[in-house]
């Protein structure tokens, strides 16, 4: 059996799925990420899969949340008139700060597991995934630290500025082409991990679900001035279906479990920091319900120990 963990994006909502995990760890006794051959995240949950692969316990991950998400969110937003004049809202340095004090100078190559992290280069358009080094041809990406990788695959769009790393290269956050890394995942494990697909299981965990509402566009002929307020959730939702069908119609739909609550719509946003407790209460209800179900698929034996192809 191959087991993937699969984690969306979504900002503070974030702490839905941390908070989920570190309910089904304290459930079982151990770290969650054992039982994971491949572990996949996007944004926010690119930081939570990171912690992860480096052996953090979901509950400390949940902690990141709760002590530094006000602070990142909240103590740097930007004044008004830059924002309305095209700057994004928040700077970066508080959330760097976060990551450093979590995560170090620990190196992708120090993850546990095989970790999949999506960016998305500016320059050139092309998507940019930070991999450990679980391919003989992935020779680059293991040397990268976790921070580093953590601020590009979290550089929300007018959220963040856009991350530049160390070589120059301008990235931006990986929910803009895979903010649901489900499907990239079980790609990643048939197409380069060459795994039987009737061997692969996958638990995908979103922030949260809400309804589509694009109201009089279902029958007026509206442009730009309507649609300026709503194409980034129609993507959204559209990128998140299209990913799970994919995962479904490669491995079968009854082997991808998926665990993201749904909500009122607007009930949330990704910087909802004074709803932080109602996220983890959310996050924590989830994994309740679905805790026999996970047991039984993906907790009865443990992941045979990653063996990267490149150390330094």
């Amino acid at each position: 059996m191959r087991r993937i963990l699969s984690i969306d994006g979504g900002g503070i909502k974030g702490v839905v799925p941390a908070a989920s995990l570190a309910e089904l760890e304290e459930a079982l006794g151990e770290s969650i990420a054992h039982f994971f051959d491949l572990i996949s995240g996007t944004s926010t949950g690119g930081i939570i899969a990171l912690g992860m692969g480096l052996g953090i316990a979901a509950a400390d991950m949940l902690r990141f949340y709760e002590r530094l998400g006000p602070a990142v969110f909240a103590g740097n937003r930007l004044g008004g008139g830059l924002r309305r004049i095209g700057f994004a809202r928040y700077h970066s340095q508080p959330l760097r700060k976060a990551l450093v004090a979590t995560f170090g100078v620990k190196t992708l190559g120090e993850s546990h597991t095989r970790l999949l992290i999506p960016s998305l280069n500016l320059e050139t358009g092309e998507v940019h995934v930070y991999k450990t080094a679980h391919h003989p041809r992935l020779e680059v990406d293991y040397k990268e630290r976790a921070v580093e990788v953590a601020l590009a695959t979290a550089a929300a769009p007018t959220y963040f500025p856009t991350y530049r790393s160390a070589k120059g290269i301008p990235l931006i956050d990986g929910g803009v082409w895979a903010n649901n890394p489900t499907g990239l995942a079980v790609v990643e494990a048939i197409g380069v991990l060459d795994w039987p697909r009737d061997v692969i299981r996958v638990l995908s965990l979103g922030c949260v679900t809400e309804p589509l509402h694009v109201g009089m566009a279902q029958s007026l002929p509206l442009g730009l001035g309507y649609w300026a307020m709503k194409i980034t959730d129609v993507f959204m939702t559209a990128q998140s279906f299209s990913s799970l069908g994919t995962a479904s119609v490669l491995i079968g739909h009854e082997h991808v479990l998926r665990i993201s609550p749904s909500i009122g719509r607007g009930r949330f946003s990704l910087d909802s920091v004074k709803e932080i407790s109602s996220l983890r209460g959310l996050g924590a209800s989830e994994a309740r319900k679905a805790l026999p179900r996970v047991r039984e698929l993906f907790c009865q034996t443990r992941d045979e120990p990653f063996v990267p192809f490149h150390t330094s």
